[in-house]
């Protein structure tokens, strides 16, 4: 799967809970495709989120050694 945003794959996970809410009977190969697209999206989502607290971080950490400051959160303290 490639790399998207992550409001891309919200967008599109949210399209996976409204299919399954709007049918009126559910064909299981159907089902178990969603379900294996909506599995790659949270697992990619979840590797992006950690990307981007990795990198958070890494900023953070800059700022504090450049100006002594402590930043009142962690991006960690945000999940």
């Amino acid at each position: 799967m490639k790399k998207g945003s992550l409001a891309e794959s919200l967008k599109k996970l949210e399209g996976i809970t409204d299919w399954f809410e709007n049918q009126e009977t559910i064909d299981v190969e159907q089902a178990l495709e969603k379900v294996k697209e909506g599995v790659a999206l949270i697992k990619e989502s979840k590797l992006r989120l950690k990307e981007v607290d990795v990198a958070f971080l890494v900023l953070q950490q800059l700022f504090e050694q450049r100006h002594g400051h402590i930043v009142l959160f962690v991006a960690a303290d945000l999940a």
